[in-house]
């Protein structure tokens, strides 16, 4: 898999500031790209959380009044969640935001590609840390076959042991997939 194309696609594009966004909260993730063979970073969330419990996310949360912008968010939730530091200039991009389906969160997710990473730690907001081989794991894209979950807009699906990412987490990885097409 060839990173330059993303990078290509993506360098450059950064505006931490959303505006438009109308009822919804604002929230960022960050997607941790790493490796000679380029794995993903996601995580589970613990079943007792109030929003997407159970669900499979990228690192990130909501804007705090802490965070100067939505870069910030996700760089603190990222350091948070799975205790992993990355500096601003380590962002490459930006894809198109996305809303989530029932708790109505505008995401704006940002790009990392970085050759390594550190032994990473969940924090209580995780209860697993995913590293997942990037290629297989987009080929998996499929259409979400929930009536429901195609509410808001076309919805997709990706799986990785056994385990479903769906809703906006699909919708980031589905902008990535696009990314390579030419």
């Amino acid at each position: 898999m060839d990173l330059d194309i993303l990078r290509t696609k993506l360098t450059s594009n950064i505006n931490p500031i959303l505006e438009n966004y109308g009822e919804n909260k604002l929230a960022s993730v960050l997607v941790v790209i790493y490796g000679q063979t380029p794995s993903v970073i996601m995580t589970e969330k613990p079943k007792h959380m109030k929003f997407h419990a159970g669900e499979i996310s990228f690192p990130g949360g909501k804007l705090e009044l802490m965070d100067s912008n939505l870069l910030d968010t996700a760089l603190r939730e990222t350091q948070e969640e799975i205790g992993l530091t990355l500096k601003k200039d380590q962002i490459i991009g930006q894809l198109n935001p996305v809303i989530t389906l029932n708790s109505r969160f505008t995401i704006l997710p940002f790009i990392s590609i970085v050759d390594e990473i550190p032994a990473l730690s969940a924090n209580a907001e995780v209860e697993k840390i995913f590293h997942i081989p990037l290629e297989p794991f987009l080929e998996t894209m499929a259409r979400d076959p929930d009536p429901s979950h195609n509410l808001i807009q076309e919805m997709y699906t990706f799986e990785f042991q056994g385990k479903i990412v769906w809703g906006a987490s699909a919708r980031v990885l589905k902008q990535i997939v696009d990314c390579f097409k030419f």
